[in-house]
């Protein structure tokens, strides 16, 4: 069984997404984790990557790589492009970026149908909604946090809500 990966920017203060309104100093992940970011975590996300043999994409994370990875070339953004892509949405249409596919009905039954199949990983960078589903019907294999010394303040937790009580 191919295993699903989750990786995943997160702050000192656990903020994974800062949902304020937008302004010119708005602390989304991609801008509050740059300043951090070096040749080890290139070599990190690298190692995930060819870990991997597709990609599982909720709608935002999906938007914002088709726009930054469509328009790239070379090794990585090759092996990026080339790459299997599955989108989980519930207001897109259809998909644009090369060799991505819109899933279709029950998100966690699908995603429990592309890890029966034969393959490498499927990584999931991102996260939101589509992780509450994941994590309800068990289809995480592992979480990799990329913690970053910052503290936004403000914003989606990983995790929010009322903690569950495991099954007796």
């Amino acid at each position: 069984m191919r295993k699903l990966i989750e990786s995943t920017f997160v702050s000192l203060d656990g903020i994974i997404d800062d949902t304020r309104p937008s302004t010119a100093s708005r602390a989304e992940p991609q801008h509050w984790g740059q300043p951090y970011w070096d040749a080890d975590h290139n070599g990190y996300a690298g190692k995930l990557l060819t870990s991997a043999d597709a990609m599982l994409l909720g709608r935002v994370t999906y938007e914002g790589f088709a726009e930054a990875w469509s328009v790239r070339s070379g090794p990585d953004a090759d092996m990026f492009n080339e790459l299997p892509k599955y989108v989980a949405s519930r207001t897109l249409t259809e998909t644009t970026w090369k060799n991505s596919t819109l899933i279709k009905g029950d998100v966690a039954e699908e995603v429990a149908r592309l890890k029966e199949q034969p393959g490498k990983n499927i990584m999931k960078w991102g996260t939101g909604e589509l992780d509450r589903t994941l994590v309800e019907h068990g289809l995480v294999g592992e979480f990799h946090f990329w913690y970053f010394p910052v503290v936004v303040g403000a914003g989606k937790h990983l995790f929010e809500g009322p903690a569950s009580t495991p099954p007796t």
